[in-house]
């Protein structure tokens, strides 16, 4: 249970900021141009949906068994969510909205995401090392 406590934590204490300097920070203005906010963007459950995230892939990761393990199995596991989000996030808005410059905002989306998971890929390696 610590480690499914600290892989959760983890998560959030990586992407919450991670996804707030990308989206509202550095690339602020490219997203805006992108049309991917209306109005102001809600901090708060945006931080939501980033804790509840944690806590899936957390309570997920565990049961996760390919035959590898320490970081392979940590970044297949990382490689399959990321691809999971990656269609339901980035080519879910693409198909459903019409995106000003919809292959700039695929290539930026999906720089954050290989970011997002490459860095919880590491971090559940070093949670879960020698647990297998």
């Amino acid at each position: 249970m610590t480690k499914t406590l600290l892989a959760a934590a983890g998560y959030i204490v990586i992407v919450f900021p991670l996804a707030f300097a990308w989206h509202l920070g550095v690339f602020k203005e490219k997203y805006q141009d992108f049309g991917y906010f209306e109005g102001e963007p809600s901090v708060a459950l945006g931080l939501a949906t980033i804790i509840i995230q944690g806590v899936a892939l957390a309570l997920i990761y565990p049961l996760f068994h390919t035959g590898s393990a320490g970081f392979v199995r940590a970044f297949q596991f990382a490689g399959l969510m990321g691809l999971f989000f990656w269609t339901s996030h980035v080519l879910a808005l693409v198909a459903k909205q019409n995106v000003p410059d919809a292959t700039g905002f695929i290539v930026m989306e999906t720089a954050y995401l290989f970011a997002q998971f490459g860095l919880f890929a590491m971090l559940l390696g070093l949670i879960y090392r020698g647990a297998e």
